[in-house]
């Protein structure tokens, strides 16, 4: 049987997949909603291609509005879309022991079968994303989320329970039978299970507790931590959890606190603004901005655990607002060695 693993994010990358929005709630109900989303996926593309190739997924009907808010050397794929999370909708991208390059498709439901969710279109994308990488596909029956798993490249993955076995996923499965999947798709062995995620992530447009804003590796020592430090804020409960979970679980690492953003509230009530769900490229990592003085902590902070990369500001207040950040809509696809 291939053995099959998932390679860290800072490893060299071949590209970077995105998708362009284009209906729905991420383009929202008005003119100005739709030239706001459109502004924000173009500049964090804009940004990625600066330092690696990267591919834009986008329907037929949008490409020349595409086209003319990209960077030229952002390449055009067209293929039907539903939403924009290429994180969530695309491929997981492995290695096998040859080095040989797959893509994990995950059933994909809407972050769980939610009732405003369409996601006939983009259930398909991780089989077409492959086709296009020319890459073998690796089916999978876990309802799952690229923003639900996090690795470090040896063998441990953050995960949730309010995602990989919560409501509308894979509710009918074991904890060891998540297990026994994720280690023949993705070639984990360590399960690091989260109780629950940030609070604002089980509103109407959340996706019930995705890893991807809460932890992350970086680099296989290092573990950073979304740090709510307002008492006031309900995720201040969230990260003396996670962070006291993490520390007895992984006594082999590093935490590294990352204070959230001073801002506390939006229109909709308490945000998530965080700086964990950072996209890291070739030589570069693209940082969630907020217009907030913890812009400039975050930006030290990641600068130390990626000594050797630019840290990149892109305002992901518009992304927020739609229910994700940066490392919500980008995926990697990994350099395979000559």
């Amino acid at each position: 049987m291939t053995r099959w693993h998932m390679p860290p994010e800072w490893a060299p990358h071949e590209r970077t997949w995105m998708a362009w929005p284009s209906s729905g709630y991420t383009l929202g109900d008005t003119d100005e909603d739709a030239a706001e989303a459109r502004a924000a996926w173009a500049a964090v593309a804009n940004a990625i291609v600066r330092h690696e190739p990267l591919t834009m997924v986008v329907t037929p009907e949008d490409a020349d509005l595409a086209r003319a808010l990209l960077d030229p050397r952002v390449e055009l794929c067209p293929m039907p879309l539903d939403d924009a999370w290429m994180r969530d909708i695309g491929p997981t991208f492995v290695l096998d022991d040859t080095g040989r390059l797959g893509g994990v498709d995950w059933v994909f439901n809407g972050w769980g079968a939610q009732s405003w969710a369409q996601w006939e279109r983009d259930a398909e994308i991780a089989r077409r994303v492959c086709a296009e990488a020319s890459v073998p596909e690796v089916p999978s029956a876990l309802v799952n989320e690229g923003g639900g798993i996090h690795v470090d490249g040896r063998g441990t993955v953050l995960l949730t329970r309010t995602v990989q076995l919560g409501e509308g996923r894979n509710a009918e499965w074991s904890q060891a039978e998540v297990e026994d999947e994720l280690r023949r798709t993705i070639g984990v062995d360590r399960f690091v299970w989260l109780e629950r995620g940030l609070t604002r992530d089980y509103d109407e447009f959340g996706t019930r507790g995705h890893v991807d804003i809460v932890a992350c590796f970086a680099g296989p020592d290092t573990v950073l931590v979304h740090d709510q430090r307002d008492r006031a804020h309900p995720d201040f409960a969230v990260s003396a959890e996670v962070r006291a979970h993490l520390a007895d679980a992984l006594p082999d690492k590093r935490i590294v606190d990352v204070p959230a953003p001073d801002v506390l509230r939006d229109d909709e009530g308490w945000v998530d603004y965080s700086y964990i769900n950072h996209y890291v490229c070739n030589g570069a990592v693209i940082l969630c901005a907020f217009d907030d003085p913890g812009d400039a902590r975050a930006a030290q902070i990641l600068g130390e655990a990626y000594p050797d990369r630019e840290i990149v500001l892109v305002d992901a207040r518009p992304l927020f607002a739609r229910g994700g950040g940066i490392h919500c809509i980008t995926q990697q696809q990994p350099r395979v060695s000559p």
